[in-house]
């Protein structure tokens, strides 16, 4: 069990509690239901212990309920992490980048991919700067920047996608980092031209689903 400080600033005041780091990365990250709240309080400053105002928490957030003022400064505030933890963060994403390539890119010269081992020391001589987001999010910039090092091409699928008017909304987000073009219909539908990374089509189209309740239509553009 480590315990650490989760912050924020709220109306120019500072509050801080103490919490279990993984209980607190779990709430955050919405594995779980608690915030991991060690000691039933809000300070101040944690490291003096102040004790926050139950005047300035209701302003703030409206209730002195240690608990949920808890999830609030963990979902929306920061949480501290030791080089420990950033560290074994940073190799999991690591790993997540190079299964994604090994798995979604090849040489599109010879048209084999490349091995894990290759992907890893490419990636180590580009200097990349993995960030703490999904892969999918960043990939295009990785490949950049490991074009100068090894020649790799992502092996996508292309489909034309009509998503009805009333889905636009929520759709467009899923949607906008594979979009090629767009053309917004005179319906208000939107039709759009994807390319997905092949390893990824089944869980962009649950995605998809689950936001267009299935409405979207798809047809596979064959090249």
């Amino acid at each position: 069990m480590t315990q650490t400080t989760a912050r924020i600033k709220k109306n120019g005041m500072d509050f801080e509690i103490l919490v279990d780091l993984d209980e607190a990365l779990k709430f955050k990250k919405g594995e779980s239901a608690s915030p991991g709240l060690e000691i039933d309080r809000v300070f101040s400053d944690l490291k003096k212990g102040f004790k926050a105002a139950e005047d300035d928490l209701e302003v703030a957030f409206g209730t002195t309920d240690a608990n949920e003022i808890a999830k609030i400064i963990v979902k929306q505030g920061e949480v501290l992490t030791d080089q420990a933890h950033r560290d074994e963060e940073k190799e999991k994403k690591m790993k997540q980048v190079i299964d994604f390539l090994a798995t979604n890119a090849s040489d599109p010269q010879s048209g084999r991919p490349h091995t894990p081992e290759r992907i890893k020391s490419a990636l180590e001589q580009a200097h990349v700067n993995i960030k703490n987001v999904p892969v999918e999010n960043q990939i295009k910039e990785i490949i950049e920047a490991l074009n100068s090092i090894i020649p790799i091409k992502i092996q996508t699928k292309k489909f034309k996608i009509t998503i009805p008017a009333i889905q636009t909304g929520k759709a467009y987000g899923v949607v906008a980092q594979y979009k090629e073009k767009e053309e917004w219909l005179n319906n208000g539908d939107l039709e759009v031209i994807l390319s997905i990374p092949s390893g990824i089509v089944i869980d962009f189209f649950e995605k998809l689903n689950g936001v267009t309740h299935g409405s979207a239509i798809s047809e596979e553009i064959k090249e």
